[in-house]
């Protein structure tokens, strides 16, 4: 997030520049957010306020749209993003003691960012390798068939 009144105006007009260079014919709400998230991979508060005057909406209508899509985030990611599924093929192969692992060396309870911003922990329904599960990716970046000790190495790589 930005921390004074330049670095939001400089971040308004990146946000303002995304949304002008969007390659549909129609922009939208959606459209518009989805584009903002693609380049600075998060919204921040300035990409609502943003979208609201491109558009001609309120922030309310922004904000509707942005908290329906689970997608969407709202604090800038960490370094590196760590996707752990929990799938039914990975759920019976063991991924939620290796989530619980995960947890405990990120030392975080759930989904979300390490303190040093190094690694953002994802949940996912299913990252498409069953046959490789249990599966976690690293920057989309696929290890499978994990085991308590793949996943302390991955996660110490990480951290580091």
């Amino acid at each position: 997030m930005p921390k004074n009144k330049s670095d939001s105006e400089n971040i308004r007009i990146r946000i303002r520049e995304i949304i002008s260079n969007q390659k549909r014919k129609t922009v939208t709400v959606l459209s518009s957010l989805i584009a903002i998230q693609d380049s600075l991979h998060f919204l921040p508060e300035e990409a609502i306020e943003e979208t609201a005057v491109h558009c001609k909406v309120t922030i309310n209508d922004v904000w509707s749209v942005a908290s329906f899509y689970t997608n969407f985030r709202f604090t800038p990611p960490g370094n590196n993003t760590l996707d752990v599924c929990w799938g039914p093929t990975c759920h019976i192969s063991g991924s939620q003691k290796l989530i619980g692992q995960a947890h405990d060396q990120l030392e975080i309870n759930g989904e979300g960012e390490t303190k040093d911003g190094k690694v953002t922990l994802r949940y996912s329904t299913c990252l498409g390798a069953c046959a490789q599960s249990p599966v976690f990716a690293v920057n989309h970046k696929m290890h499978g068939k994990m085991t308590k000790n793949k996943v302390d190495q991955l996660i110490n790589k990480l951290t580091k």
